[in-house]
């Protein structure tokens, strides 16, 4: 069984993912490819696409408008399994999408690159009442 949130591991992680988040926000096309594993294997499902593969997300990001990505994110979950493998999910909400909230989960494998996203996925639900 491997040893779940060694506290290195989990600060690793959630710095990588701060960084994803801050590129996101700021749509850094080059930080967000960059963050995603470079394979034929990564995966991203998204709110209406489904992205097989490091050069279908990338060509995703270079063709997506900027316009209403800016997020607030909370409850957000980072569990490390391990040294090399994490999942970080979080809710969040955008302005440009009012009444819904999002859900992203994604899984981080260390690489000798670094941390990357090598699975995510992203949805929106009604907001609670």
């Amino acid at each position: 069984m491997p040893e779940i949130n060694i506290p290195e591991v989990v600060a690793e992680v959630t710095a990588a993912f701060q960084r994803y988040e801050v590129a996101l926000n700021a749509n850094d096309v080059a930080v967000l490819d960059a963050l995603f594993w470079n394979s034929p294997l990564t995966l991203r499902y998204g709110i209406a696409e489904n992205l097989y593969g490091y050069d279908q997300i990338a060509a995703f990001r270079q063709a997506r408008s900027p316009a209403g990505l800016a997020r607030s994110i909370h409850h957000t979950v980072i569990t490390t399994y391990g040294r090399d493998l994490a999942t970080a999910n979080t809710l969040f909400e955008r302005a440009s999408a009012p009444g819904k909230i999002g859900r992203q989960s994604q899984t981080w494998m260390r690489t000798p690159d670094g941390w990357r996203v090598v699975a995510a996925h992203v949805s929106l639900i009604p907001a609670p009442a």
